[in-house]
């Protein structure tokens, strides 16, 4: 049997880096092996604070959610203009094309050969499962509230159907049976408690599942040592995009890819619970060819006695359908 079978995980994930002109016209074409036509996009800021700005194809490009906010859904009308046949086109909103400022835009295909698929659905205030299209147990899900301003919800596998974290904040995992009715996903349904906000009744709701896909995304679990030779976490792929969170302890979300840091070493890291231009040299770690290690003992993301959850996506298959090694940079 083959190792993957995605052999160029650009067809599926990329990111792209990008200077704002301030113009409402704004072209930004992605730069992987592949061209990629994005569902589900991912801004952020780089060079100055703004607010994290989340669009995709399902609810439609003049739609938009701040990961580092609780707000309920806005409609816009100088965002996302067009989700284009390898990127997309913005107007002048300034967290994404404000003149000469830089972003990061993480950018992701919604189809079950890489396990990714969004769903809308409308509470109705009692426990109940909704379908979903993967075919495979989703990992990782984040589910936000669109008619009203409660928090973002995030179900990872590692911790199971008891437990769910907040994207919007910092605080460690805490009990959520209201969240997940203390049931894990299954390769059709997931489940949904009572809580605002993942379950208010005739409110409007949006889910984004994650199912893990050998050789392309790895989600996990991990113990910190509070060493500059940390540990080693094997992804089965030489990542392009991690992102790290402490589930035992209050901590911002971590997230590191490989186009803002150009060698193994990544040091560039955004807060997806922040509005805060790129911090540099903060909580090091290395990419490698099957995985990352981590390579001081910042307490975000490598302290003794802590626990950490982990969301990874694939430059390159460890080893492709064919037989063909990856290499580190």
């Amino acid at each position: 049997m083959a190792y993957t079978t995605i052999d160029d995980p650009s067809e599926y994930f990329q990111t792209a880096l990008y200077t704002g002109n301030g113009g409402d016209d704004r072209a930004v074409t992605n730069d992987g092996n592949s061209n990629l036509q994005p569902d589900f996009l991912w801004f952020k800021t780089r060079s100055e604070s703004g607010d994290h700005n989340l669009v995709d194809s399902v609810r439609g490009a003049n739609k938009l959610y701040k990961s580092n906010e609780a707000d309920a859904e806005e409609t816009v009308s100088n965002g996302v203009q067009s989700f284009t046949s390898d990127g997309f086109t913005v107007n002048s909103r300034q967290p994404m094309n404000k003149n000469n400022v830089t972003y990061a835009c993480w950018q992701w295909k919604e189809t079950a050969t890489a396990g990714f698929d969004i769903v809308l659905y409308t509470g109705n205030g009692s426990n109940r499962t909704i379908s979903h299209s993967l075919s495979a147990v989703p990992s990782w899900m984040i589910v936000k509230n669109r008619s009203s301003g409660t928090g973002w919800q995030v179900y990872h596998g590692s911790l199971g159907g008891t437990k769910a974290l907040e994207l919007h904040n910092t605080g460690a995992s805490f009990d959520g049976p209201a969240r997940w009715n203390n049931t894990a996903p299954t390769s059709s349904v997931f489940s949904i408690g009572t809580d605002s906000s993942v379950n208010t009744n005739t409110e409007n709701y949006i889910a984004y599942l994650f199912a893990e896909k050998k050789g392309y995304s790895k989600f996990g679990s991990y113990a910190g040592n509070s060493n500059a030779d940390g540990p080693f976490i094997f992804t089965g792929f030489k990542p392009a995009w991690v992102m790290v969170k402490t589930n035992t302890t209050t901590q911002s979300w971590q997230i590191y890819d490989n186009k803002r840091d150009s060698f193994n070493q990544i040091t560039n890291t955004l807060f997806a619970n922040e509005n805060n231009a790129e911090a540099t040299n903060n909580g090091k770690l290395d990419f490698l060819s099957n995985g990352f290690k981590l390579k001081d003992g910042d307490f975000a993301t490598n302290k003794n006695g802590e626990s950490y959850i982990f969301f990874a996506f694939a430059e390159n298959p460890f080893v492709t359908s064919t037989g063909v090694p990856t290499t580190a940079r």
